[in-house]
């Protein structure tokens, strides 16, 4: 069966990738989901200190195999990104960058000009990116609907889910204002104590 693929962005990895392990490149479920990462995203972590010091699992061993392979693309498809990012760009310049002074960064616009190209699912907890993907019909669901999708695939269960959220907690890294809203809609109960 071919793989039903779903790309994911770095604030979804980083929220989701320590606690269910592995996470990229693991067929789950009927439709055998398998989630990616763009490789620009590779070479982020490998050049930022920062993220390495504020998410220091990332550099152990298993973790940094586990993202050995990103989404392969071909080169028809590298140049349909491409072309795609360039219009995505420009949009996002003016209406983010010049309107807003913030928007989606040039690797997150590439991750959602990717998923537009490919077709798949695009993770991600960035509500620019989320409104970028929305304007442009990407397909996209938050980390709560990812992992949503693995229970329902029995590929986690209710337990993983708490100590994702718990690590979020502990971290204070809680994906956005309403998390807690969404959690309770897809999951039907509230979020654990403690969260």
């Amino acid at each position: 069966m071919a793989q039903t693929k779903i790309i994911v962005d770095s604030n979804s990895y980083f929220r989701l990738a320590q606690n269910i392990h592995p996470f990229l490149c693991t067929p789950f479920g009927k439709e055998d989901f398998t989630i990616y990462m763009h490789a620009d995203l590779n070479v982020e972590i490998k050049c930022s200190s920062r993220i390495r010091n504020k998410f220091h699992w990332v550099s152990e061993t298993k973790f940094a195999n586990n993202r050995g392979r990103s989404v392969s693309l071909s080169r028809e498809q590298k140049s349909e990104i491409a072309d795609t990012f360039d219009f995505m760009w420009e949009y996002v310049k003016e209406e983010f960058l010049a309107g807003r002074g913030k928007g989606p960064s040039r690797v997150d616009t590439t991750i959602v000009a990717t998923a537009m190209v490919l077709g798949i699912r695009l993770v991600t907890d960035d509500q620019d990116m989320m409104e970028l993907a929305g304007t442009y019909g990407v397909h996209q669901i938050t980390s709560l609907g990812l992992m949503k999708l693995m229970l329902d695939e029995k590929h986690i269960d209710d337990g993983k889910i708490d100590q994702v959220v718990g690590q979020w907690i502990y971290d204070n890294d809680t994906p956005y204002k309403d998390w807690k809203a969404e959690f309770r809609r897809l999951f039907g109960r509230k979020v654990p104590k403690g969260s």
